[in-house]
């Protein structure tokens, strides 16, 4: 029988010795609402997914589960918060966690398509709901994060996406026996922003991912509680806490440094919209009201030293982290903003780009909110158009890109080259981040091919994922959600090379159902994508065994 070698025995007592421990694969974890607390929708290395592994055969649907549970105006199932690379009692696994319209959360194992477990966290919802305001289900998934800005994550080709080198390695590379090697380095501290720098506390340096500690999974249920669960088993030792008031409309649920956030949106359940925070070892609870509707699906974005930036009305405002303290901001008078924001780093320079009702993107410095937008694009989608979210990556030359879903006519205008044509139903649309005269701007891109009802894009190690939801949405407000789903048509997932737009792949008849809320998520080499009908799907290279 194959034995551990002595050095590495202590290196695996660490791993196990709390009850629930685990190691992560670099930054590869999808933990929140696009992802990061930048809200990036970036996922930076990948093992396999790359622009010349999708330009061959291989990426399919790799396995697809379907759920008992209705759908609830439209939304069904959240994506999923992801957990690469666990290590349990019963050994290393990957999994993911998703709430559902029921006020159910639950784990799957993603090797295996496996229910893991499941927990119903409230009663099922009574009454219809609304479109706006669907009240009383499980709104949002999430697990505790940084707000630092990711590192590089590991190199492609490490993980699972290639085979053991040998029977001793290192953590990941496959190795039965692991090779004795000292603890990784724990993260810089965080970098704050010269306008958050006099009034901020301090603030510790980021955990270390590979540290050995419990692992929760948080989730929001209908009734406004928060329920903390063990990612093993769902189990929940502590009586949830109530947060928000029951059937509001939250958005962005995010946990960092013991508090947790999320925006209500619609005025839903007699909610005032704000941005709301839980401090998890006192159970305070503040809110910020905002001047006008928050705007977005993401919900506020946080800066690298733990400052919200929400959009909402036609304000942009910096928050304080626990308090929600206002710490600047900007009003524009033209137009009202219409995505959360999405911040990144360029050139020592914290950036932030919102979409706005005007159909333009907005660039601003976040050290430097009252002076305004330091660049807006020209219109590249029809007024009043819903952005949700946006996306944010660099690449390998070092370029910075912002992606955003786009509808209508409007997309030439903007000096966008289109893939295939004039834009009938939506597009996403790419723009370079550049420097003009030591002022950060915004030049167009690319433009996608044709969408139907596009989701917000996420980005894998340079590809562009990006979901044609086939949704039929109508300005009438008096179709109904059924009504609705009856006239729309099969999602399709895409994949484009992030450079150029160029379309690498798609999953054509493969999903059978259209996607109304969610959008997609995406880690460990797979993109998953939740429909009305309630399943689950996942997209990959299949394992070879």
């Amino acid at each position: 029988m194959r034995r551990f070698a002595p050095a590495a025995v202590p290196a695996v007592l660490a791993l196990i010795g709390a009850n629930i421990a685990s190691a992560q694969r670099g930054t590869g974890d999808w933990m929140t609402s696009a992802n990061d607390a930048q809200r990036s929708s970036w996922v930076r290395r990948d093992g396999k997914i790359s622009r010349e592994s999708m330009q061959k055969p291989g990426f399919e649907l790799v396995w697809k589960l379907k759920l008992e549970n209705g759908a609830r105006q439209l939304n069904t199932l959240t994506p999923p918060a992801l957990l690469d690379f666990f290590i349990g009692h019963r050994g290393f696994r990957t999994l993911g966690f998703f709430g559902t319209s029921s006020n159910r959360v639950v784990g799957i194992d993603l090797d295996l398509a496996r229910i893991e477990w499941q927990k119903s966290l409230a009663a099922s919802p009574s009454g219809a709901g609304t479109l706006p305001c669907p009240g009383g289900m499980t709104s949002a998934v999430t697990r505790p994060t940084g707000f630092a800005y990711p590192g590089p994550g590991l190199a492609a080709g490490a993980g699972r996406g290639t085979a053991a080198k040998s029977g001793v390695g290192l953590p990941h590379e496959g190795a039965v026996t692991l090779r004795a090697t000292p603890p990784p380095p724990s993260p810089p501290p965080p970098r704050r922003t010269p306008a958050s720098a006099a009034n901020a506390a301090p603030v510790a340096a980021a955990p270390n991912p590979f540290a050995p500690r419990v692992q929760w999974v948080l989730a929001l249920t209908g009734d406004g509680k928060l329920h903390s669960l063990y990612v093993s088993n769902g189990e929940e030792p502590n009586q949830p806490v109530q947060f928000l008031p029951p059937n509001a409309n939250a958005q962005g649920l995010i946990s960092y440094e013991n508090t947790v956030y999320a925006a209500t949106t619609n005025g839903c359940g007699g909610v005032e919209d704000g941005v709301w925070a839980l401090d998890l070892a006192t159970k305070k609870v503040s809110q910020w009201k905002s001047p006008g509707g928050v705007a977005g699906t993401a919900g506020p974005a946080v800066g690298p030293d733990g400052t919200l930036y929400v959009a909402a009305g036609g304000e942009l405002t910096a928050l304080a982290a626990r308090t929600l303290e206002p710490r600047a901001g900007y009003k524009m008078t033209d137009a009202a903003f219409a995505s959360s924001p999405v911040i990144f780093e360029f050139r020592g320079k914290d950036l932030i780009v919102v979409a706005g009702s005007d159909g333009r993107l907005h660039l601003f410095d976040a050290a430097a909110l009252p002076k305004g937008a330091l660049d807006k694009t020209a219109p590249f989608s029809n007024p009043g158009y819903a952005f949700g979210s946006l996306a944010s990556w660099q690449d390998e030359a070092g370029d910075r890109w912002v992606l955003a879903s786009a509808a209508g006519t409007l997309a030439n205008s903007a000096g966008l080259k289109t893939s295939n044509g004039e834009l009938k139903n939506g597009t996403v649309a790419a723009w370079k981040v550049v420097d003009k005269g030591g002022v950060p701007s915004l030049q167009a891109g690319w433009t996608s091919r044709d969408l139907i009802s596009p989701h917000p894009p996420a980005v894998v190690n340079g590809v562009v994922f990006v979901l044609s939801s086939g949704e039929f949405r109508a300005d009438d407000p008096k179709l109904s959600a059924a009504q609705r789903a009856q006239r729309s048509t099969n999602a399709v997932l895409y994949a484009l090379d992030g450079s150029t737009g160029k379309d690498l792949w798609n999953s054509g008849k493969t999903i059978t159902s259209f996607v109304h809320s969610g959008g997609l998520s995406a880690g460990g080499s797979r993109v998953f994508v939740a429909t009305y009908e309630g399943t689950q799907y996942a997209f990959s290279f299949p394992v070879e065994h």
